[in-house]
């Protein structure tokens, strides 16, 4: 009966987030603001026109046709916006992914070719499967596990190996660039062969482009090159000598292309590079949209970007595009334009492809010298100086992750590049997070607060250890050691408080490790208490049955747990005369007598070596005695400043130290009671007396502490 009533509340409960995902199209329509049309219009007019020459140099960098960034550019901004969650983000093709999907597929096919195309398209649809799969199963939070440094590292190898590759068309030359070392031998070698028209065709577009970004920075600097490039060649008609120019384009929409979905060879040969274009352009597009989000307040769902990103991907993949994710230039200038919702990106799709249309025959003048020269520029802007400058003061272990993502992507194939990056910023986390501080605190001047001040003597009994993160299978151990060399330091600090309120998970390893160190503390005599446990915890503590084995009365309140600790369990004759330390607030009024030879002091008496009588049958006692019973001889142990502040009526002041080293002897012959603050200090001398041969001698259990809690009357000196 309770399957068939959870089983349909369970699939509702997983569906829904589903369907609303990839219902977010009409979401956005039902809330659409009509004033934001004209806004939104201005903007998508804006970044056209930066976009539609970019997506022609970035499929370039792909050795791609150039009406493929175009298709990408188109599908990619149409599917990203509508189905994704950022009001600024805009999707297409970029340099990085560019060059991603190069590395990829350069080991498998010639470039140019048809089978290259294809599997560019099938890699494509791999990568938003993946994205979309990750998005609908609710995995977006996966993505803050990978370090930004990766992001830094990957872009920065990319951007020279750009450079170092577009050399090649700036200058008209021709050599193999798989690596860092082949290019820069292919441009040593074939130096000389340099085509003068192209050469200065290039470099002088090149300049165009930087100084244009210095005098005018908020002009389509790369529109304004390529058109001027092309008007150069039409006018000297260089396309008849030796000037490569691009080709007229297709004037047609996205074509639909058959790919080889079922070819599970090909598959998985491009499993691996699918894989690692996928986490990049997902960390690429988590960290822009997070950075117009913290600039527009609006909250991110990252999950639903991974929707968006892997349905353009996918369509891209299956209308004649190639892999793309969000790019930092482009939403900077649909922030800046003043894009107002994603309809901003639509309709930038849409003008490029009006664009596309329009002036596909201008392309047989553009030069791909020019491309070159714009891509150069868009290569150096991806070393971002500053950010590698910032990771390098701020983490050394963000800069290893960094220079060791930058050095596979120079020297590797560009997917393991990626993917390395990538388990070292998995790798980094599991051993921050394998490794949580354990540290010894005590209370700052004021007692409100603790602090680690490792320079500060401790409490010979007591440790107070704070667990600074989750308790999972990971940490157990380290945690445990960290506990262990804790006690080896101080080993006399039988009682270890753990400050728990950090520790937001617990799991079997952590209950185990937990366990452990109770013994290990119980069998040194000791025991161990618990603060600040949070809600999860305690239900797996409860599940678990942790909880019966360390018992209720161990988990303590954060305020009152070192006054209970103190009056109730430490022992209050090393605290009077052998500890020189005021560690608590409960200490600060203790006396301090120190005496030589206290054997008695801080052994444990077991409850039942001596005699205990509770507070109430000492007082019924006291009190039958004027009636003509016997009366007890009642013998306060401890020292004269606690003996003033509150004793039993016509109790006799006789200090530890005194009756164990003689200079006071009890009569034998009477019943006497021994009393203290706690019963632990008088429980020591009534085990001392009965071995020297007292018969008659008992403990009052609890001390003053349970004689006061009984409500029955002290005296005040």
């Amino acid at each position: 009966m309770s399957t068939h009533t959870e089983t349909p509340i369970n699939l509702r409960s997983v569906l829904t987030p589903v369907l609303y995902s990839l219902q977010r199209p009409l979401h956005l329509l039902r809330t659409y603001n009509p004033h934001n049309l004209r806004a939104d219009i201005m903007a998508g007019i804006t970044v056209a026109v930066i976009m539609l020459p970019q997506s022609i140099a970035f499929a370039l960098i792909a050795d791609l046709p150039p009406q493929m960034g175009l298709y990408t550019a188109i599908i990619g901004a149409f599917f990203g916006a509508l189905w994704g969650s950022s009001d600024q983000l805009l999707t297409g093709p970029t340099n990085a992914l560019s060059l991603l999907v190069l590395g990829s597929l350069s080991s498998m096919f010639p470039s140019g070719t048809n089978e290259f195309i294809i599997a560019a398209g099938l890699l494509a649809v791999m990568v938003g499967t993946f994205q979309l799969v990750m998005g609908l199963a609710r995995l977006g939070l996966l993505i803050n596990f990978v370090s930004h440094s990766v992001i830094v590292g990957f872009a920065t190898g990319a951007g020279i190996l750009i450079g170092l590759k577009q050399i090649g068309p700036l200058l008209h030359l021709s050599f193999p660039s798989d690596n860092l070392f082949e290019a820069v031998r292919g441009v040593l070698a074939t130096l000389p062969q340099t085509h003068p028209a192209t050469a200065v065709l290039g470099i002088g577009s090149m300049l165009f482009v930087i100084i244009l970004q210095r005098v005018k920075p908020r002009l389509p600097n790369g529109l304004l090159t390529m058109i001027l490039a092309s008007l150069v060649v039409y006018l000297l008609a260089l396309d008849k000598n030796g000037i490569d120019v691009i080709g007229q384009l297709p004037r047609s929409f996205p074509p639909f292309k058959q790919l080889p979905i079922f070819d599970l060879d090909l598959i998985a040969h491009l499993s691996s590079g699918a894989l690692a274009v996928a986490a990049i352009g997902l960390v690429q597009t988590a960290a822009i949209s997070r950075t117009m989000a913290a600039q527009t307040g609006q909250r991110l769902d990252n999950n639903q970007e991974f929707v968006g990103q892997g349905l353009a991907n996918i369509f891209s993949g299956f209308f004649s595009g190639y892999a793309c994710a969000a790019s930092f230039s482009i939403t900077a200038v649909n922030f800046k334009a003043g894009a107002r919702s994603p309809l901003a990106a639509v309709f930038t799709s849409l003008f490029v492809l009006a664009a596309m249309l329009l002036l596909a025959p201008l392309a047989a003048y553009l030069p791909r010298a020019a491309l070159a020269a714009v891509l150069i520029v868009t290569a150096y802007g991806m070393i971002d100086r500053k950010e590698i400058k910032r990771i390098w003061r701020t983490s050394r272990g963000d800069a290893v992750i960094m220079i060791a993502t930058l050095l596979a992507t120079l020297f590797l194939r560009l997917e393991f590049a990626v993917l390395m990056g990538v388990l070292a910023s998995f790798a980094r986390y599991i051993a921050i997070t394998s490794q949580p501080p354990v540290h010894s605190v005590l209370p700052d001047e004021n007692f409100e607060h603790f602090v680690h001040k490792p320079e500060r003597p401790v409490c010979p009994q007591l440790g107070v250890l704070t667990i600074e993160g989750s308790l999972y299978f990971g940490a157990a151990q380290h945690v445990e050691e960290e506990i262990r060399r804790n006690l080896e330091e101080h080993p006399g600090q039988r009682f270890l408080l753990l400050r728990m309120h950090r520790v937001n998970h617990c799991d079997v390893s952590g209950l185990h490790m937990l366990e452990t160190v109770v013994r290990l503390y119980r069998q040194h005599g000791g025991d161990v208490f618990m603060v600040g446990v949070r809600e999860t915890v305690w239900e797996k503590m409860r599940l678990s049955e942790f909880n019966t084995f360390l018992e209720m009365d161990h988990y303590l309140t954060q305020e009152r747990a070192i006054e209970h600790i103190f009056y109730h369990i430490l022992d209050p004759g090393i605290c009077i005369y052998q500890c020189p330390v005021r560690a608590w607030r409960e200490c600060q009024t203790l006396p301090k007598c120190e005496h030589d030879s206290m054997v008695a002091v801080g052994t444990v008496v077991p409850y039942t070596a001596v005699t205990h009588i509770p507070p109430r049958e000492l007082w019924r006692q006291l009190m039958t005695a004027h009636k003509g019973g016997e009366r007890p001889l009642v013998i306060d142990v401890r020292e004269q400043e606690e003996f003033e502040l509150g004793h039993i009526p016509q109790a006799r002041l006789a200090p530890m130290p005194q009756i164990l080293h003689h200079h006071i002897v009890l009569p034998k012959q009477e019943k006497i009671v021994l009393v203290c603050r706690s019963g632990r200090r008088s429980s020591q001398v009534a085990f001392a007396l009965q071995a020297e041969g007292y018969t008659q001698v008992s403990n009052m259990e609890g001390g003053m502490i349970a004689w006061q809690e009984a409500r029955l009357p002290a005296v005040i000196d």
